[in-house]
């Protein structure tokens, strides 16, 4: 916890981060300009901002939190060894077969008929248990890092709240974002009323690297969403530099 910080205004600090947070699974569906093609240069940038974030701040933290892993707790058998990396990566490769499998679904299912409620409650499922890692991990960032950490989270909930809206529909706008937005709030309780041990810490950072990283590039990448290069080229850049500067 930061030292200028009292235990009291540290809750208060984090509490509001996380309900911004969920604010934004809220009311981003207000933002309809952001769903249109070609994909909109804000949502880029948005992304751009979030991968930034991942590789400035996560990405480099897993030097440390592998050498936490790699003392396994004494429950686990002993050739288990928790590698920071191979976490992140296991991050990006769940949720790499989770949009696989909803995008195979789609195409069986046609471009005109409506989302399964079972693809949906998988798809929201994860997301919510997603955002808890992302709520629960609020406590773990003080002072400016509070801040940096808040901001590429929030457009990075914006990006997947926009991808997420396109999937489902009705259902995400009923349903969906009301479960993110509680899923936030759950992770931050959860933190709060818990001792968070390093061992946690180090799992969950790691895990969320890999993950922000595919449910970034997922929404540039694809051709058929016309993104804008140059605009997650500046958002990339220039949160970056602020991140050096800090």
């Amino acid at each position: 916890m930061d030292e200028a910080m009292t235990p009291t205004l540290f809750r208060i600090a984090t509490f509001i981060a996380a309900a911004v947070l969920a604010l934004v699974h809220l009311f981003g569906a207000k933002l309809t300009t952001l769903e249109r093609i070609p994909r909109s240069r804000w949502l880029s940038f948005a992304g751009g901002i979030s991968v930034a974030y991942a590789f400035m701040h996560l990405l480099p933290d897993l030097a440390k939190h592998h050498k936490i892993l790699k003392q396994p707790p004494v429950f686990l058998p002993d050739f288990i060894h928790y590698n920071a990396y191979f976490i992140a990566l296991l991050g990006l490769v769940t949720f790499y077969g989770l949009e696989r499998h909803i995008r195979t679904h789609r195409r069986k299912r046609g471009p005109n008929e409506p989302p399964a409620q079972g693809a949906f409650w998988l798809h929201i499922g994860s997301f919510s248990l997603y955002n808890g890692l992302m709520g629960y991990l609020l406590l773990t960032r003080t002072g400016d890092e509070l801040l940096f950490y808040s901001i590429a989270i929030g457009l990075h909930f914006l990006v997947n709240d926009n991808s997420l809206r396109q999937d489902h529909k009705h259902l995400y706008a009923t349903r969906g974002r009301w479960f993110l937005a509680a899923s936030i709030i759950l992770g931050w309780s959860i933190g709060l009323l818990s001792e968070i041990h390093e061992l946690v810490i180090s799992t969950l950072t790691a895990f969320v690297a890999g993950s922000i990283v595919l449910n970034v590039l997922k929404e540039e990448l694809p051709e058929e969403r016309e993104s804008h290069f140059l605009s997650f080229f500046i958002g990339a850049v220039v949160y970056s530099l602020i991140l050096l500067a800090a």
